[in-house]
């Protein structure tokens, strides 16, 4: 990723982590299941044949030639790296970054300081729409 797409923020007189333009985009997204055959660690000779789902390759390299940050999050092993990067080269998927060792066993709740959207893949990958809908947060 740019970091000349990071803006300083300061509060309080100190500096605090840098964010993204409001505009863009910080998409974390798993590959097993999301955008390919879901294939287990277990089972890594299969990772090399997995099959693209409709739409993943288009709808996240527009995302990438928008300006959005694309970073594969995948619970794969990093002894997985080299077969993951040639299979996302292979197919021409465009990204900024992959990090591997993602927790296992789904059911995610992430808490951060920073805005954190989560979009639940369901089976076809399209534009994003707005939603409301119910979430949790802290108390006030």
């Amino acid at each position: 990723m740019s970091s000349k797409k990071l803006i300083d923020k300061v509060v309080d007189g100190k500096h605090i982590s840098p964010v993204l333009p409001e505009e863009v985009k910080n998409y974390l997204i798993e590959i097993d299941g999301t955008v390919c055959d879901d294939i287990p660690n277990e089972e890594p000779e299969r990772m090399a044949t997995a099959k693209v789902y409709p739409d993943a390759l288009e709808t996240l390299n527009k995302w990438f030639d928008q300006g959005h940050i694309i970073t594969f999050f995948t619970s794969r092993l990093e002894e997985h790296r080299e077969v993951t990067e040639a299979w996302l080269k292979e197919h021409g998927f465009k990204y900024h970054g992959i990090m591997f060792g993602k927790p296992r066993g789904g059911n995610y709740h992430w808490v951060d300081n920073h805005i954190v959207r989560a979009t639940r893949f369901e089976g076809k990958f399209t534009d994003l729409v707005d939603k409301e809908t119910k979430i949790q947060v802290f108390k006030s």
